[in-house]
C-alpha cells in the first residue's frame, strides 16, 4: 500500500495548485486550501488497502456508482461525503486516479472563504 500511495501522491502532485501535508499518519492532499484526499503514510484507513477522497455534493450518478462498485465505501462528515477506494492490484491505480481527479476538480468549485 505504501508504494501505491506514493505513486498516487506523485501523480497528484503534478496537478496545478496541489500540495500535500502530513495529517495524523496520512498525507492530506489539498487543492489550494481545500482538502480533497487522504493517502496512508504510517496509518491505514478502513479497509486497510484504501485511499480516501472528498466530494462535497456527489451527484446521483456518483452515488449510484458508489453503491455498485464494491471497492468504494462512503461516509457523511458535516456536509461533505468522504469516499474510500480499496486497491487490490496495480490495475486499480487507474480507477483510483480517476476518482481523485474528480475530487480535485470538485475542490476547485468550493465557495470562497468567509471573511
Amino acid at each position: 500500500m505504501k508504494a501505491w500511495a506514493a505513486a498516487i501522491a506523485g501523480e497528484m502532485a503534478t496537478r496545478p495548485q496541489v500540495r500535500s501535508r502530513p495529517f495524523f499518519g496520512y498525507s492530506a492532499v489539498y487543492r489550494r486550501d481545500a482538502i480533497f484526499a487522504l493517502l496512508p503514510r504510517t496509518r491505514v484507513l478502513d479497509p486497510p488497502n484504501s485511499i480516501a477522497f472528498k466530494l462535497k455534493s456527489p451527484s446521483p450518478r456518483i452515488r449510484g456508482l458508489a453503491r455498485q462498485d464494491r471497492r468504494l465505501g462512503f461516509t457523511q462528515m458535516q456536509k461533505a461525503r468522504w469516499f474510500t477506494f480499496a486497491l487490490g492490484s496495480n490495475a486499480d491505480l487507474r480507477d483510483a486516479l480517476a476518482r481523485l481527479q474528480r475530487a480535485y476538480e470538485a475542490a476547485a468549485r468550493r465557495p470562497p472563504a468567509a471573511l
